[in-house]
């Protein structure tokens, strides 16, 4: 452990994201003495860091909207590489924001930096592009992963070291005792921009048509603070009432209650699973998306099915969004108390799962790992 102040520059794009750095953060300046800069939201803010500029800059997702926003994330590119050539920290953590923390660290390690760059939240390169895992070997140091089977499949592609050091969400959001017979719906259409605008009119069609099941008490929308005025916002006029609450610590509550949910295929479906919360998870694509769908003929989405590597909660993914599919999907879910309880089994294994971690890659702290990184 170093005996000295430590300079670390920190960076995640996105609410996921700012919530394990907000962890990791804390649990480090217990052991050491921190000097931070970097770019996070209200989790790593809390623990303080002043970001560089605001993190709402990198939440883009699909090709489509990467585009749109390429000068102000190119931009935002050249910022965070010039501090940190400029400050030399002693470390530099990444976290997911995935293909701008690539090529981030491709730009620091072509203009000369040699020190240490770790990635939390390793790629889905046995996804998408397994080649790359080599290629990540040359510019990160170490890989945090927070899926078990990751260090095993990454060292079988030739990527950089990789270490199981859990979700946050292990954390935060306990395991519910059983399925409540009735409860809010919970409606979670993402954190990004561009999510949010091509999934908020399913999520309309779902509330307009199941907010009187008789199973559903209310309708809640979990979402980070950044985006709640927004969103209260654009459900004001959906003609039933809608509770959009801030996703810290609101949604604990929210996830203890609900009966159900129908979420945005993403990290909120992982929270959802290790609360045991029932779901139906969707996501409306781009072109781009679906090209990459096609060529790497990808067998699961959300990262429940992926982890149990087996269907576990239905995944609906749209180019034309089909509301009458979605809609039906979560009925049958609250009709059938049997396919929720059985969601709510595989959750359970889940959880075991992830709170051991794999025979062969152990659950790691992710505190030491990093400070190990300094050593």
């Amino acid at each position: 452990m170093p005996d000295r102040s430590v300079s670390l520059f920190i960076l995640a794009g996105e609410p996921s994201g700012d919530r394990i750095g907000g962890a990791l953060l804390e649990g480090l300046q217990q052991d050491v003495p921190l000097s931070l800069s970097g770019v996070g939201g209200s989790a790593m803010i809390a623990q303080g860091l002043e970001p560089l500029f605001p993190m709402a800059d990198l939440s883009v997702m699909g090709f489509a909207d990467v585009l749109k926003r390429l000068p102000k994330l190119l931009w935002r590119l050249r910022q965070a590489a010039g501090a940190i050539l400029e400050c030399q920290p002693d470390l530099v953590v990444l976290i997911d924001s995935q293909v701008f923390s690539a090529t981030l660290a491709k730009r620091l390690r072509k203009k000369g930096f040699r020190g240490t760059i770790l990635l939390y939240v390793a790629p889905a390169v046995w996804a998408w592009k397994p080649e790359r895992a080599p290629e990540l070997k040359q510019i990160f140091d170490g890989l945090l992963s927070v899926l078990p089977f990751e260090p095993t499949v990454m060292a079988r592609l030739g990527g950089p070291p990789t270490s199981y050091v859990g979700h946050p969400a292990l954390q935060r959001l306990p395991f519910r005792a059983e399925l409540p017979e009735r409860g809010p719906l919970l409606l979670l259409p993402g954190s990004r921009e561009g999510e949010i605008r091509r999934t908020l009119p399913l999520m309309r069609k779902v509330a307009e048509q199941l907010h009187n099941h008789p199973r559903v008490t209310s309708l809640i929308l979990p979402t980070p603070s950044s985006r709640q005025a927004q969103l209260a916002a654009a459900v004001a006029d959906w003609g039933m009432p809608i509770e959009v609450v801030c996703a810290e610590p609101k949604s604990r509550d929210a996830f203890a209650r609900a009966v159900a949910a129908v979420a945005v295929t993403g990290t909120v479906t992982l929270e959802l699973a290790l609360s045991g919360v029932p779901m139906v998870t969707t996501y409306v694509g781009d072109a781009g998306q679906a090209k990459r769908f096609a060529k790497y003929k990808v067998k699961f989405v959300s990262l429940p099915n992926i982890i149990a590597d087996r269907e576990v909660v239905p995944e609906l993914l749209f180019i034309e969004p089909d509301p009458k599919r979605l809609v039906g999907e979560v009925r049958g879910l609250l009709d059938d108390r049997s396919a929720a309880e059985a969601q709510f089994e595989a959750f359970r294994d889940i959880r075991t799962l992830m709170e051991k971690g794999a025979p062969e890659a152990p659950l790691q702290d992710p505190v030491g790992r990093v400070l190990a990184a300094l050593v």
